[in-house]
């Protein structure tokens, strides 16, 4: 057809990527239709009322792509720092550098030992193919990593069993192991934190991480109507159903809905019942304004992992060091996030009173800390979390949509946590207007 109409469901950095690849290419006739009140989708950000900036979590840009680079720089056109990530984890009242095992020399003479005798144990084993995440930790890091951080973090990252999990998913989410690196830092007492591909990070000066999102969107504004929730597809007629405001008529369809709400609303075929074995958990932020100066032992730090069952959180970003504009002048911020699920719900009781009252005892915030904000948000689609039957539900729930017309896309559109980094997800949006427009594959 010469003048396709596209509807695109969703204004996240997927459905925001597709709509910029039409624009790009000239294309008028399209609809992004969003149900909240706002683009970003979770990589939103917002300003309040105390004039502290927070995001939905620890989003920062570091990208794999050339096409998103030119975007994120024809947008934010220089209004952006760059930082080299300084990241910790707190074991044993110690804070270690990441990536961990590059740097338990920080660690106390017992926990360094037993996790140097793991590390040393597993590189002599010979490797058999582990069966599920928890027993990929083991064989890669030994048992004393395995007990003091990956086991312990990774269960409060996921509220999920970990002998549930696969282990394919991690790539490049989690750093590789150099015995001889390990045993030089020892040695040298040398921390190690060079690992990984946001080393070095980009976050724009104003408006947290929505800033981008908000940048890019302005480029098509018109074309994007909030507030539209899609409540049904009819695939014969091709019909987007809404909540409000009747239907719209679609030629090609581009949806980043989570996958299990998805093959609930399509009508006209038969969707795979086993669309609700796919798994998620929640995330809560909890952000924290306080009075004065930003405490010495976190000035430089970026963000901090808890493996410790007893802190509610499982990260802390100390979120004004990103960019002083994200607290109002004189203040500082602390966000943090904890994830929940049906197997592991959140504490019971004030959750931001809790958080506070564990920061103080931990010492993440001073004891006489004045704090003068308090911010709490919640996304019921937090994390996709790689079970052991996940391919085998998305793989041919995907297929059939795409024999329909319908393209899934995005960090739950796809449920692939290692595909769900912004860059990725945008690019998914393009590289689906390449495929209608030029049969790309």
């Amino acid at each position: 057809m010469r003048n396709p109409r596209y509807v695109i469901i969703g204004a996240g950095p997927a459905g925001l990527g597709a709509a910029w690849r039409l624009t790009e290419l000239g294309f008028r006739d399209f609809i992004v239709l969003e149900r909240e009140a706002y683009v970003g989708g979770l990589a939103a950000s917002f300003r309040d009322k105390a004039g502290f900036t927070w995001d939905i979590g620890g989003h920062v840009i570091h990208s794999h792509y050339p096409y998103f680079d030119s975007v994120f720089e024809s947008v934010m056109q220089g209004e952006y720092f760059t930082h080299q990530r300084e990241s910790w984890v707190q074991v044993g009242g110690s804070f270690v550098p990441f990536p961990f095992q590059n740097n338990i020399h920080r660690l106390p003479k017992p926990l360094m030992d037993a996790c140097f005798h793991g590390l040393k144990e597993a590189s002599r084993k010979k490797k058999k193919a582990p069966v599920n995440f928890s027993e990929w930790i083991v064989s890669t890091y030994g048992t004393g990593i395995a007990e003091h951080f990956m086991h312990p973090y990774n269960r409060k990252v996921w509220a999920y069993p970990l002998e549930k999990m696969s282990y394919q998913w991690v790539a490049d989410r989690v750093a590789p192991v150099d015995i001889e690196r390990v045993s030089e830092n020892m040695r040298k007492k040398k921390d190690d934190v060079s690992w990984g591909p946001n080393a070095v990070f980009k976050y724009p000066k104003r408006g947290g991480t929505g800033d981008i999102w908000q940048r890019v969107a302005s480029r098509f504004a018109k074309k994007i109507r909030c507030n539209s929730e899609v409540i049904a597809i009819d695939i014969k007629n091709r019909f987007v159903h809404l909540r409000d405001s009747g239907f719209i008529r679609y030629d090609g369809l581009f949806t980043t809905l989570p996958l299990d709400r998805l093959a609930q609303i399509v009508t006209g075929v038969a969707m795979p019942n086993r669309a609700t074995d796919l798994v998620h958990s929640a995330v809560t932020v909890i952000g924290i304004g306080i009075r004065g100066a930003t405490p010495a032992h976190l000035r430089t730090k970026c963000w901090i992992y808890f493996p410790d069952a007893a802190v509610p959180f499982f990260r802390a970003t100390v979120l004004s060091n990103y960019s002083p504009h994200n607290a109002p002048p004189g203040m500082w911020s602390l966000m943090t996030e904890i994830s929940s699920s049906t197997e592991t719900p959140l504490p019971h009781g004030d959750i931001v009173e809790h958080v506070i009252r564990t920061a103080l005892h931990i010492g993440l915030l001073p004891k006489d800390a004045v704090i003068t904000d308090r911010f709490m948000m919640s996304s019921d689609y937090g994390y996709p979390t790689p079970t052991l039957g996940r391919d085998m539900v998305i793989d041919p729930l995907l297929a059939q949509l795409e024999e329909q017309g319908i393209y899934s896309r995005g960090r739950f559109g796809m449920w692939k946590y290692e595909m769900s980094n912004q860059d990725h997800t945008f690019m998914q949006g393009v590289e689906w207007v390449n495929k209608v427009v030029y049969g790309n594959q």
